[in-house]
């Protein structure tokens, strides 16, 4: 058993904080690591500095950018559409819809949505921001492409007030997204299906 304060158990400790990553696979991977010191330590350091030192989160969309490149190259791409914003959860999404392909749109990252269980409200969120885009880069509608489970669907009520006084088109993912999941478990081709089907809210 790990002994919380040895570097061992700090070390799972932190990499169950990844996502998808539960205490039993932190301590397998903590354990690989202390076992296999070497090469692949001092890779994953200089690797996890070059993270720090050179990307950060775009200012406008909230995706992962170069330092020297904010806003970021799809909040710059000319070609893109400015009137169609795709509201997402976590900066994550923005890559699996761009890797379904079809979306020629803008994004915008919550980072997060409502969850009162893990302390995460309104104010946790870039809802001040959003609202700010639509009022000034000429959205005409906003898709909300969030999951089907309880607090994306809460998130999308309250998003819903927010935005009612805007005059902009509300809509959400249709079909294929499976009930009470998030979008970051749905395949490439039922991820655009899902986008070019939206509902009108």
């Amino acid at each position: 058993m790990m002994n919380g304060r040895d570097p061992l158990a700090k070390l799972a400790q932190l990499l169950a904080k990844l996502p998808g990553v539960g205490r039993r696979s932190a301590e397998r991977m903590a354990l690989k690591l202390a076992r296999d010191q070497g090469t692949l330590i001092r890779d994953l350091v200089a690797a996890l500095g070059d993270v720090e030192a050179n990307l950060k989160a775009c200012s406008q969309c909230g995706s992962i950018t170069r330092r020297n490149e904010d806003p970021c190259p799809l909040c710059t791409d000319a070609r893109r559409d400015d009137a169609l914003l795709c509201v997402v959860e976590d900066p994550s999404d923005i890559v699996l819809i761009e890797r379904a392909g079809g979306f020629r749109g803008r994004y915008h990252s919550l980072m997060g949505k409502l969850s009162p269980m893990k302390g995460e409200g309104v104010e946790d969120l870039r809802i001040e921001a959003l609202i700010k885009r639509i009022g000034d880069k000429g959205v005409k509608e906003v898709i909300l492409a969030l999951g089907s489970d309880v607090e994306s669907d809460a998130t999308v009520s309250f998003l819903r007030q927010v935005l009612a006084s805007k005059k902009v088109v509300i809509s959400r993912l249709a079909f294929g997204i499976p009930a009470g999941s998030e979008i970051a478990y749905s395949d490439p081709v039922t991820l655009a299906r899902a986008l070019e089907g939206r509902t009108r809210l």
